[in-house]
């Protein structure tokens, strides 16, 4: 068998056993110390608790994180436990059922939980995410299992320090920058967050941080009798003024003061705040304010204070909560230092109730996350020996409401629970959401009905094929896909309408029929359709007949040529010329010359009326159909046969009303066509016969038949119509 430790890892693991052992004292049995030495030398017989593969050997690792977690979070045997078999579990050198007989079944779930967590290890291009430490939470399940991950790796980059491995090293930093130390920040431990801080800018930036180090470690006797110095006569006249307080000392860690140069575009001895003093007063609530301006005048009566570094979150607390007096000094040897007043109770606020703190070092937050978080910190912080048991209950559902899933190039997206596959496909592009067919979902293909899980890898499969169904609708949940699954539909709908348009437009051509629009109108109602789009989307979809549409368009067309001259809202008399002037008050026509006993009609294909320029047409039975001069069948017509035109003219005016159709489009607002109607009923000279309306895509046509005596009037209240809100156009129908 291979050699498994050199002659100094042996070394170092005997100690870090001893320091251990003399730590935990009895919280951990011999019996359960003895069944994971055990379980340790099972794997390392087995080769398979071996180095990883970047070298790093696992059980000085665990060792150390239980060390780690002992000094800087406490004593706690399932932790302990879990730290030190949760490799051997990985490797299937134990099973969860071994455990759960040698060490309970909480000792199980903490394993479970560190396993879960390990899958998200191999997505680190989206640490730097705030979704990244969403997703990690909820994965997690147990806040435990979140300290047992932040001191592992606060022992990995302790133990990394001139690994030959850089990209490795850099990898590990950026996640304790930007996953690890924001969350023990939220979590209240702020010594590790230090730290982690610390060794990231180490690790990337070595020469900076080697230049900063070097230059507090030569100044740091000095710099600590300078605090001293500072502190003693302040506190001297603190004490006078008769003030109950304490006094802390500070130098900002090398990662805050290297933020702090780059923000100041400084070098270590011009930062303003390189020594921080607080000052923390005891008092009762009522009188906190007058006292901290106390505290205030004292320090500035005996230093020179920058009035720009000033800032008062006294008078007027930040919106976290948050209260101070901040103020930088010029102390001794010309050095400036940053003051900070405050109470006891504001002291609290800021140091226990966590978001205060964090907020203002511009880390964002979520008001769920806070509350959560800050309870978590104060069973942390309470340092009582039932806070680890009383922290087994703590659950990590905060994102319950939401999942996380990944990209193949590692991009992660939030989405709300119960998203599809389909759901992320639009979330991603519209493009890629309307021609989706699917996915595969960690390797292995779903449907686009496939509900997201967080920790999911997805990848969407297209086709050019594919385009949006209405039936999408009964399973996507984000706004977005709805919304762009109804517009691409009405869309592709509305292409397809035109589609069935132009055919039957075509068609009409094709056998030499006038299209009139209100006869149209009367088809695709008698057929059974209720809106125009759905007409012509079934000629298009070839589920309606072209040749059936147009063989019931002629039939209403040959019942309307069937009307005689008794039918029509107007009479028309055959009178000379002679007998022109003298039947002026009776008669409103004159056709042709000199012409006696033919019927007339006026035409409903137009429907002239009094005033406008007309024509006689001589129908094959004998009869004369009236047009007006701009009717397109009559031009039709003409075209046919021009002999059989014949001239007429109005002659005078008998009171008598003409049918007129008018057009009229507007919003799709019941309201409008009561103020239609009602002001047509106000009319005196006009009566509505019929009317008929069709609403589409928030628009409404409507075909008005109205009795009216002459253009004149018909004008007017055309021009009345038009002014009524929400009406688009009004046009007499041609046809």
């Amino acid at each position: 068998m291979k050699q498994y430790y050199t002659d100094a890892e042996r070394k170092q693991l005997v100690h870090l056993y001893k320091t251990l052992r003399k730590t935990i004292g009895d919280t951990i049995s011999k019996d359960d110390c003895d069944k994971i030495i055990s379980i340790i030398s099972k794997g390392i017989k087995e080769n398979k608790y071996t180095r990883d593969k970047y070298g790093i050997n696992p059980a000085l690792r665990h060792l150390s994180t239980a060390n780690t977690l002992t000094e800087t979070f406490g004593i706690d045997r399932n932790m302990i436990i879990a730290i030190l078999l949760y490799n051997l579990c990985k490797n299937d050198i134990v099973s969860e059922i071994e455990i759960k007989d040698g060490f309970g079944d909480d000792i199980v779930k903490l394993i479970k939980g560190l396993l879960q967590v390990s899958l998200l290890y191999k997505k680190r291009s989206a640490v730097e995410s705030e979704n990244y430490h969403k997703l990690l939470l909820s994965f997690a399940e147990d806040i435990r299992v979140v300290i047992i991950m932040i001191v592992d790796r606060l022992s990995l980059m302790r133990m990394i320090n001139h690994h030959p491995d850089v990209h490795f090293v850099n990898s590990i930093a950026n996640e304790a920058k930007y996953l690890y130390a924001p969350l023990a920040h939220r979590l209240g431990l702020y010594k590790i967050k230090s730290e982690l801080e610390d060794l990231a800018l180490k690790y990337t930036q070595r020469d900076i941080f080697t230049q900063i180090a070097s230059k507090l470690n030569q100044t740091k006797i000095r710099r600590e009798e300078y605090i001293a110095n500072f502190i003693a006569p302040v506190k001297d006249a603190l004490l006078k003024a008769g003030l109950k307080f304490e006094i802390k000392g500070r130098t900002k860690s090398i990662n805050s003061i290297y933020n702090k140069m780059i923000k100041q575009n400084a070098e270590v001895d011009d930062i303003y705040d390189l020594f921080a003093i607080r000052i923390i007063i005891d008092t009762e609530k009522e009188q906190e304010k007058a006292k901290c301006w106390i505290a205030y005048s004292i320090v500035t009566d005996m230093f020179k204070a920058n009035p720009a570094r000033m800032k008062d979150w006294l008078t007027i607390p930040k919106s976290n909560g948050y209260e101070s007096l901040h103020i930088t000094v010029y102390g001794p040897d010309n050095q400036w230092v940053e003051v900070q007043i405050r109470t006891r109770r504001m002291d609290e606020i800021a140091e226990r109730g966590l978001a205060a703190h964090w907020k203002y070092k511009g880390i964002k937050s979520e008001s769920n996350l806070d509350d959560w978080m800050n309870n978590v910190r104060d069973l942390i912080e309470s340092g009582s020996e039932g806070a680890t048991t009383l922290m087994k209950g703590v659950k990590m559902n905060i994102y319950d409401k939401e999942v996380f899933v990944f990209t193949p190039k590692g991009d992660l997206y939030k989405l709300p629970q119960g998203a599809t596959l389909l759901d992320f496909a639009f979330h991603i592009h519209s493009r890629l959401g309307c021609s989706c067919i699917g996915g595969k979902v960690n390797g292995k293909n779903q449907k686009i009905t496939y509900k997201l899980r967080s920790g999911d890898t997805i990848e969407i499969l297209t086709s050019s094929n594919q385009s949006p169904k209405l039936d999408w609708l009964s399973f996507v949940i984000t706004s977005k896909a709805r919304n762009k699954i109804k517009q691409s539909v009405n869309e592709m709908n509305a292409r397809t309408a035109d589609l069935g348009k132009e055919l039957l437009q075509r068609r009409f051509k094709n056998r030499k029929i006038e299209e009139e629009e209100s006869l149209l109108m009367r088809t695709i109602k008698k057929l059974g359709y209720k809106t125009v789009t759905d007409f012509y989307l079934s000629i298009s979809n070839e589920s309606l007949n072209v040749n059936d549409v147009i063989d019931t368009y002629l039939e209403l067309d040959n019942k309307d040529k069937e009307v005689v001259a008794h039918e029509t809202a107007a009479n028309f008399v055959l009178q000379s010329t002679d007998d022109r002037e003298e039947r002026f008050s009776s008669d409103i026509l004159v056709i042709g010359e000199n012409m006696k006993g033919i019927n007339y009609v006026l035409s409903k294909c137009c429907n002239p009326i009094f005033g406008d320029d007309v024509i006689g047409y001589i129908s094959s039975t004998g009869a004369i159909k009236v047009h007006r001069t701009n009717c397109n069948n009559l031009r039709h017509l003409l075209r046919k046969d021009p002999n059989r035109e014949i001239k007429a003219t109005w002659s005078g005016k008998l009171g008598s009303q003409f049918a007129v159709t008018l057009r009229i489009v507007g919003n799709d607002d019941i309201g409008i066509v009561t103020n239609i109607t009602s002001l047509i009923t106000k009319e005196k000279d006009a009566v509505l016969r019929n009317i008929s309306i069709d609403s589409n895509d928030g628009l409404f046509q409507g075909y008005l038949v109205i009795g009216i005596g002459d253009t004149a009037t018909l004008n007017d209240l055309i021009k009345k119509i038009r002014n009524i809100k929400g009406v688009k156009d009004v046009q007499r129908s041609t046809n």
